[in-house]
């Protein structure tokens, strides 16, 4: 294979770019939007008091040792590029009776934390971390870059996936270990953070508190965009060339085979191959229009069960608040009952819980002297849950979010307030061609997972591959980082 073109600039499609670019492939990335990054855009907002930058998202960067391999490749540092700064508390979980818990990885400051919870549930949480490392090594080591192209790999992980018991959900296997409901909500709600419910995501993804714990919470100084700028750099110097603001139109096949793509603005590029880390119902309805086989995949994508959307609102705010860590989550009254409202039933709930992200505390530069940047996340039903009008319904979310943050940490937060916008589920779908809108791809249980997830490489197409959170192994930036990785192994053997 001596030239590839990828689609879509998110992670995913960057790292995998780089993987190719480093074996000598030329690699042509096309990207929609008028900046790289995928979900990981940004935005900038002058005001008089100076100009605030608002990361879109992913802000949690973990398993930092995937990221300097990139750079390793070529015999490179990722430190020429990108200056990543521990975050300390990881998260700084809160309830609505005043309780607060600081989750890191230092030990003695967490046995502490669960002591004042309940004390017996210290030994408890040591007998999860030491689960939760076994299924590391059996999920993530193991089979995070492994491509699964046949059943017969699912059969040969099966008895490890039975020894871990992977078709329990995530919190039925925290609360076997710890009793306390605060410290099962504390140790179970990670999968959110990759589109998945605690209550039916497979007992698996318990590995993300061993990801945490061994690799640590990072943020890029900057923000996750100098994350994305650095990825780039690499790339470009690779000699890799980024085309940017011309979405593709059509990927281009003839017979069983992807020959290239066409853009809206009339561009053509050949390959000898084509990945795609654009959205994957997004890649087959639409870019493989003209592909009968593809065309067929698109009824079994949409019978999937899609993961929730998110509303975001960002803002950035007079003062500094040293007292409000980098990661916070406020948790609502409702857990379980929340979560079936989000996940089942399509209901936008009167009450939510949060997801705050305030990187100023770690890096002022992001907002003006004497100001802070902040952005409010709260998971909502799809589209395909909840079809409203966004543009109706989005401000009367945004005040109430706003009101709880201002009840729980920031009293006049209205009356602080500088510059506000914010992100729903209809721009995901605009913007990033996301199915129903769905923030993290499919939804990731075990019936969705590894060979049942989309293929890293097409089964009727087979010079055609994927990238990204739609493809094994998942969301999240390790993920689509290790699907990467995958996916580059199963090109560069490409004949």
């Amino acid at each position: 294979m001596k030239r590839a073109i990828v689609v879509g600039a998110g992670f995913g499609g960057l790292a995998l770019a780089i993987r190719l670019q480093s074996a000598g492939v030329a690699t042509t990335i096309v990207e929609a939007r008028d900046k790289p990054g995928g979900r990981a855009y940004f935005w900038e907002r002058p005001t008089d008091a100076g100009t605030f930058t608002f990361d879109a998202g992913p802000t949690v960067i973990t398993d930092p040792a995937a990221l300097h391999e990139l750079w390793a490749l070529t015999g490179q540092d990722i430190a020429r590029d990108v200056e990543l700064m521990p975050v300390m508390p990881f998260y700084r979980l809160n309830w609505r009776d005043g309780t607060s818990f600081d989750y890191s990885n230092d030990d003695a400051q967490l046995h502490a934390e669960i002591a004042r919870l309940n004390t017996d549930d210290v030994a408890g949480y040591r007998r999860f971390l030491d689960y939760s490392g076994n299924v590391y090594r059996e999920g993530y080591e193991k089979l995070g870059s492994a491509a699964f192209l046949d059943f017969g790999q699912m059969v040969a992980a099966a008895p490890a996936l039975i020894r871990y018991q992977a078709w329990r959900s995530v919190y039925s296997v925290v609360s076997g270990f710890v009793k306390n409901e605060k410290l099962r909500q504390a140790l179970s709600f990670h999968t959110l953070l990759v589109g998945g419910n605690p209550m039916t995501t497979s007992a698996i993804y318990a590995l993300i508190h061993k990801l945490e714990r061994d690799g640590g919470v990072w943020f890029a100084r900057g923000g996750t965009n100098k994350l994305v700028a650095g990825m780039v750099a690499l790339f470009e110097r690779l000699g890799g060339t980024l085309r940017l603001g011309d979405p593709v139109a059509r990927i281009e096949t003839l017979g069983d085979r992807a020959t290239g793509i066409t853009t809206a603005s009339g561009w053509s590029g050949e390959a000898d191959a084509v990945a795609t880390n654009a959205d994957v119902m997004h890649s087959y309805r639409d870019l493989l229009a003209g592909s009968r086989s593809a065309q067929r995949r698109v009824g079994r994508l949409e019978s999937k069960r899609w993961s929730p959307s998110l509303f975001v609102v960002h803002f950035g705010i007079k003062g500094a608040w040293p007292g409000i860590p980098h990661h916070m989550i406020l948790f609502g009254p409702r857990y379980r009952e929340l979560l079936a409202d989000i996940y089942d039933h399509g209901v936008l709930a009167e009450d939510f819980s949060l997801y705050l992200h305030h990187p100023t505390v770690t890096d002022p530069s992001l907002a003006p002297e004497g100001h802070s940047t902040f952005y409010a996340l709260a998971p909502v039903p799809h589209l395909g849950k909840f079809p409203v009008d966004w543009a109706e319904i989005g401000p009367i979310l945004e005040k109430r979010i706003l009101d709880e943050i201002g009840a729980r940490l920031i009293p006049d937060i209205h009356e602080r307030i500088v510059t506000k916008f914010s992100y729903a589920p209809s721009d995901f779908a605009h913007d990033l061609n996301a199915h129903l809108g769905s923030a993290f791809s499919l939804e990731p249980i075990l019936t969705q997972s590894a060979f049942f997830r989309v293929h890293n490489r097409d089964a009727n197409i087979p010079n055609l591959y994927f990238v990204g959170a739609g493809t094994h192994p998942g969301a999240g930036i390790p993920g689509v980082v290790m699907s990467a990785k995958a996916t580059a192994k199963l090109m560069l053997e490409q004949k």
